[in-house]
């Protein structure tokens, strides 16, 4: 199960858009809002429904975790109660974590992409502390796969996709959608 952690303020395209290239790529991903109510409203005021809220997360299905961003988004997942527990689990587990735009700054802060290529909304790399900061659009280091915005959000899916499915899967839905 791939899970997308959905707060309020997050950045639509950011989630929408990988959530909908990996189910076309046939992967189980569920959307997860992080407070009490199913409905998550994101910066543009575009309220989206989600499958579960956080308490309904099974860690143990987990075999990656998304966070999209968006500056309020990302400042909500941060400051969120379960977010140390949520990503500890992760890392030790050794399940693939992914973040784009601001979100990579919250791994960053918990150490988590010591050590590995990463890339992020310009102005918060002082936040991926121990990383080795790239300008790419998408990077992926072994188990972490970050990505730099919402222009990004394609590449970030793509990259994703092709860790999990291969590079055959990728081509295949980038021909579908006329990527």
């Amino acid at each position: 199960m791939i899970y997308v952690l959905f707060a309020d303020g997050f950045e639509e395209t950011e989630a929408v858009v990988p959530v909908d290239l990996l189910k076309r790529a046939g992967l189980e991903v569920s959307t997860v809002s992080i407070t009490d109510e199913k409905t998550v409203t994101g910066s543009h005021n575009i309220p989206v429904t989600c499958d579960i809220t956080e308490k309904e997360m099974k860690p143990e299905e987990m075999e990656m975790l998304i966070l999209p961003g968006g500056k309020k988004g990302v400042d909500n997942l941060d400051g969120f109660y379960r977010i140390d527990e949520i990503l500890s689990y992760a890392k030790n587990k050794n399940r693939y974590l992914a973040a784009i735009c601001a979100a990579p700054s919250v791994l960053g802060k918990r150490s988590i992409l010591e050590g590995k290529k990463a890339t992020c909304y310009p102005g918060f790399e002082k936040y991926l502390l121990g990383a080795k900061v790239s300008s790419k659009k998408a990077v992926v280091d072994g188990k972490v796969i970050t990505a730099s915005g919402a222009g990004a959000a394609f590449d970030f899916a793509f990259a994703i996709i092709e860790t999990l499915c291969g590079k055959e899967t990728v081509k295949k839905i980038k021909d579908e959608i006329r990527y």
